[in-house]
């Protein structure tokens, strides 16, 4: 567990420093002109790391070389079923909220514990969620940092913090540990059932659960980050190359249990997205650069994964 809590505490550190460059490179910067939002859907969002201000931008796969930027910067972003995420900082000091749009107009903001990391949004846009780094929490090491994933649905308007609240079974026994941490939730197409990592005694598991019920399951250990596939038969998640190597992608038949890796993804520190049913995008970091890109790899592991857009990281579908 030590191993495991100091190298989220190292990572979070890093996050903090990154994310007050950040804030004040903004605050530094906002006196240059905005690029004006494009009229069109492109086929792919992400956010924009070249520059420092992160801007949100678009292409289209067909032409990735074309691409167009909107009014929007944020630390993550995601957009399905005419429902915006974007976690964002909010103020000094810095702090972070998720302001949720529809159609172009803020919905609700929500303010987050911490540094943003994960965001989603299901299929026909009700639940948002969203995972970020937190101090305070950790369990192993004092005033160090842990996770907190919550939602909001927008049907009901209510948000719900954090996931550790929810009973778990974890490997066929009830789990009262406390030092759980939850990260990377993703919603089925019913609205309720989700995947998500769960986090305790130095182990990670790839859970299933639901929303209403406010429960979840272990399906098994060593994967993190999960995100369902449209069709709601494959999970993609990242999953260490040996006990201490990198992450690599790879994708679960839900309904047989067979796991395949994904050729060219190791380095992958995302919440990979679908595009399709045959096609992820994800963000990592390449040998010799500085900052996360955007690959894009089959699903069925076909061929390794190919770098499309440098300096660049929370693909999002268009």
């Amino acid at each position: 567990m030590g191993t495991r809590r100091t190298v989220l505490a190292v990572t979070a550190i890093v996050l903090v420093v990154v994310a007050g460059a950040v804030y004040v490179t903004t605050v530094v910067r906002e006196d240059r002109p905005v690029v004006a939002g494009a009229t069109a859907r492109g086929d792919l969002m992400y956010v924009e790391l070249a520059d420092g201000r992160s801007r949100v931008e678009q292409l289209s796969l067909a032409d990735p070389a074309t691409r167009s930027a909107t009014e929007q910067s944020c630390q993550r972003f995601y957009r399905a079923g005419g429902t915006t995420v974007c976690l964002r900082l909010a103020g000094p000091g810095p702090t972070y909220a998720a302001e949720v749009s529809r159609d172009g107009a803020v919905v609700r903001s929500v303010p987050l514990p911490g540094i943003p990391s994960r965001a989603k949004v299901s299929a026909s846009g009700r639940v948002v969620s969203w995972t970020s780094f937190v101090s305070g929490d950790s369990y192993a090491v004092p005033g160090g940092f842990s996770t907190r994933t919550g939602f909001f649905d927008s049907t009901t308007g209510e948000v719900v913090e954090s996931l550790e609240g929810f009973a778990a079974d974890v490997e066929g026994k009830p789990l009262h540990a406390q030092d759980v941490n939850y990260w990377g939730l993703t919603v089925g197409a019913d609205d309720r059932t989700f995947y998500a990592t769960l986090a305790s005694g130095g182990y990670t598991w790839l859970v299933e659960g639901d929303l209403i019920d406010r429960r979840v399951r272990s399906l098994r250990r060593d994967a993190e980050c999960p995100s369902l596939s449209p069709d709601g038969t494959e999970v993609a998640y990242k999953k260490r190359v040996g006990r201490l190597g990198p992450w690599d992608l790879a994708v679960l038949d839900l309904a047989t249990g067979v796991e395949r890796r994904l050729p060219g993804t190791a380095g992958i520190d995302d919440q990979a997205t679908w595009l399709g049913d045959d096609r992820i995008a994800f963000a990592a970091v390449p040998r010799d650069a500085e900052r996360a890109a955007v690959h894009l790899v089959d699903a069925d592991g076909s061929a390794p994964a190919t770098l499309l857009i440098p300096d660049a990281t929370s693909p999002s579908p268009g």
